[in-house]
């Protein structure tokens, strides 16, 4: 079978798109490790802080290294996996959450620097029945700090799916 010249520029260029858009639609598995910038450790992302008396809550007091964040995220297709505290709560279940990388944060405890917090909004609630369990949740990650009643935040990201996480 012999091709003319046309069809083989056309059927290569058919060819060299596929693994782009193969990888686009596959998302990067990350960790919350993944959300601090390279080279900042860890322990130099936590800080004091200070009890509210009146309030009866602990006030964290985080330095810059807590609001520096991974920008080689930004945009990024990911799919990290995480515990959720509800932001906007309907009957038909949670649209907007904030996701947090260990069970209690924010609500037991001080919660954790804001680029160890994602803002999440999904287009399709999560139910309320399984607030408890830990999720994944796959989409489009953004560095944005912004203030939530429950904590800072410094990503958000638009799911497309959140799902139970399966140990």
């Amino acid at each position: 079978m012999l091709l003319s010249r046309r069809q083989l520029i056309t059927t290569a260029a058919a060819f060299s798109a596929l693994p782009q858009t193969v990888l686009a639609n596959t998302p990067t598995e990350i960790t919350w490790d993944d959300l601090i910038p390279p080279g900042v450790p860890y322990s130099e992302i936590i800080g004091e802080g200070e009890i509210d008396e009146l309030n009866d809550v602990w006030r964290p007091i985080f330095d810059e290294n807590a609001t520096k964040l991974n920008t080689s995220l930004n945009g990024s297709y990911i799919k990290i996996a995480g515990f959720i505290i509800p932001i906007d709560m309907a009957s038909d279940g949670i649209k907007s959450f904030v996701l947090v990388p260990y069970f209690g944060a924010c609500i037991h405890t001080p919660p954790p620097p804001p680029n160890q917090l994602v803002f999440v909004t999904t287009e399709i609630p999560w139910p309320s029945e399984n607030l408890w369990d830990a999720v994944w949740v796959t989409g489009v990650m953004k560095g944005q700090l912004q203030a939530t009643d429950v904590a800072d935040t410094g990503y958000s990201l638009s799911a497309d799916s959140v799902s139970v996480y399966e140990w």
